[in-house]
C-alpha cells in the first residue's frame, strides 16, 4: 500500500510539472575557431510558445546559484526563455571566489562560452535569433563586458547580442579592452552602492572610456546594497578570503549579502530594460 501511494504521488507530481514550471538540462555545443565548446546548462522555457527571446545567464565566481535560477524563473514567467550556463563544471572548477580569483586570461577563455552560447541559441528552434540577450553576474558580468564593448567602432553586420545586462560586474576585466570603448548593444549596469568586491569606481572608470553611443548605456545604482544584493535570505557578511581585484595584489576580503529592497527595484529595472530592448 505504501509503495502504491508513493507511485501515485510521483505520478501526480509529474503531472503538475507543466512546461511553464519545468526546466531542462541541455548541453551547449559549438565549434569555434579557437576550440570546440561543450557546456552544461539549464534551459527555462515558457509554455505554449514557439520562438521566444532568450536571455543567457552567466554566473559569478561561486558557480550557478539560486539567484541565477530565480532570475531564470522570472524571465520564463515574463514570456522569455532563459539559459543558465555552467562555465565551471566542464572545467573542473567548484568555486573561484577565494585566493584563486580568476585571472584576465581565465576571463578571456570563458568569453568563448558566450560566443558558443550565442551560436548554439541561433540554431535552436525555440529561440528568436534576432532577440538574444546576455546577462552576467560579478565575474560573469566582467566576462560579458568583454563582449558587450568593442575597442573600436563595432562592425554592425556581425552577429551580436540584442542587449547586455551586467550585474555588479567585475569591471576591472575591461582594462584589457583599451582606452576608448564602444558599446555593441544596449547595456544595463546594475551596481551596488556599497560594493567593495567589484566597486562602482571601477565601473565608472569603464564608462569614462566610452567615447561613442553613450545613449546605449543605462546605469542603475542600488542604494544601501552590497555585492550579491540579490542573494535573498543571505545576511550581509564579510568573506575574509575572497579574491578581490580591487585590492593591491588582488587579495583579499569583501562584503556580500542580500538587500531585498534593491532586489525588488532591480527586477523592475530588468523587466523594463528587456521590454524595450526586445521590441520587434
Amino acid at each position: 500500500m505504501e509503495v502504491t501511494r508513493t507511485i501515485v504521488g510521483i505520478v501526480l507530481l509529474l503531472a503538475c510539472l507543466s512546461p511553464a514550471v519545468a526546466q531542462q538540462n541541455v548541453r551547449v555545443r559549438a565549434d569555434l575557431a579557437e576550440r570546440r565548446i561543450d557546456i552544461p546548462a539549464q534551459l527555462y522555457r515558457p509554455a505554449g510558445q514557439e520562438r521566444v527571446p532568450v536571455v543567457a545567464i552567466f554566473h559569478g565566481c561561486g558557480g550557478p546559484g539560486m539567484n541565477n535560477a530565480r532570475m531564470a524563473g522570472l524571465l520564463r514567467d515574463w514570456g522569455y526563455g532563459a539559459l543558465v550556463v555552467d562555465s565551471f563544471s566542464s572545467r573542473g572548477i567548484k568555486d573561484a571566489c577565494g585566493r584563486n580569483w580568476p585571472s584576465q586570461a581565465d576571463a578571456e577563455k570563458r568569453a568563448l562560452d558566450i560566443d558558443a552560447t550565442r551560436q548554439w541559441l541561433e540554431d535552436q528552434s525555440f529561440a528568436d535569433a534576432t532577440r538574444l540577450a546576455v546577462m552576467g553576474y560579478s565575474y560573469g558580468g566582467g566576462v560579458a563586458m568583454l563582449r558587450a564593448f568593442a575597442a573600436g567602432p563595432p562592425v554592425r553586420d556581425l552577429p551580436a547580442w540584442r542587449a547586455s545586462i551586467l550585474v555588479y560586474p567585475d569591471c576591472a576585466l575591461a582594462d584589457a579592452l583599451g582606452s576608448h570603448l564602444w558599446p555593441r548593444q544596449p547595456t544595463l549596469f546594475a551596481l551596488a552602492e556599497l560594493d567593495d568586491w567589484t566597486p562602482i569606481g571601477q565601473c565608472q572608470a569603464v564608462l569614462g572610456r566610452v567615447t561613442a553611443d553613450r545613449g546605449l548605456i543605462e546605469v542603475k545604482i542600488y542604494e544601501g546594497a552590497h555585492h550579491s544584493f540579490d542573494a535573498l535570505g543571505l545576511p550581509v557578511r564579510y568573506l575574509s578570503g575572497a579574491g578581490n581585484r580591487s585590492k593591491p595584489g588582488g587579495c583579499c576580503g569583501a562584503h556580500y549579502g542580500a538587500h531585498e529592497p534593491s532586489w525588488r527595484r532591480f527586477v523592475v529595472d530588468v523587466q523594463a530594460f528587456l521590454t524595450e530592448a526586445f521590441k520587434p
